[in-house]
């Protein structure tokens, strides 16, 4: 169970530094200078993103089944690895807040941004290989919030200074290692 939170905890909270939705974290609260509220919308939209993720991962991974499934997620975790090298911009379409103040914005704004992100596909992956929504839909909102949280309080300004590159680096050698570990050990 602790293994299952670890792990996601820790692959999505690497994967999230420098993607749109942690640049959308930042975008939020330069914007709107209430970082409460934007932390509120980011941990309920990710959620809901993340156990719908979860919860299919199970589902699908219920009918998978037999030794050339351990290949396909190892293969999808090797992908994971090389997007993760890849940096994300925020598109300006993005910006688009409805209507309903700074936390139903966010909410809103993050549930569709997350939606095909690697994260969320990375939460999906994890729920086929550890058959768990909760522990992993657990693991991967803390993940979230790890990143995004300290970005709502850093800003906009401290976010140019991080080393994006190096920490890149490090999330799709996590990926890349849960990939292997998965082929090799199933």
């Amino acid at each position: 169970m602790l293994d299952t939170i670890l792990i996601s905890t820790g692959l999505v909270a690497l994967a999230e530094i420098g993607d749109k939705t942690m640049l959308l974290a930042i975008l939020l609260a330069a914007r709107f200078q209430k970082p409460w509220p934007v932390i509120g919308g980011i941990i309920v939209a990710t959620l809901a993103n993340h156990a719908l993720a979860a919860a299919l991962g199970v589902f699908a991974g219920g009918f998978l089944q037999g030794p050339w499934v351990r290949w396909v997620l190892g293969a999808v975790f090797l992908g994971f690895a090389a997007w993760t090298l890849i940096p994300d911009t925020l598109d300006d379409n993005q910006e688009t807040k409805p209507a309903g103040g700074v936390f139903l914005t966010t909410l809103v704004a993050f549930f569709l941004v997350e939606m095909g992100d690697k994260t969320q596909l990375a939460t999906i992956a994890l729920g086929a290989r550890f058959h768990s929504v909760v522990e992993v839909a657990a693991g991967t909102t803390l993940g979230m919030m790890l990143a995004n949280v300290p970005a709502v309080f850093i800003g906009q300004a401290a976010a140019g200074k991080l080393p994006l590159k190096a920490i890149r680096i490090v999330a799709a050698t996590a990926f890349a290692l849960l990939g292997l570990y998965v082929l090799i050990f199933g």
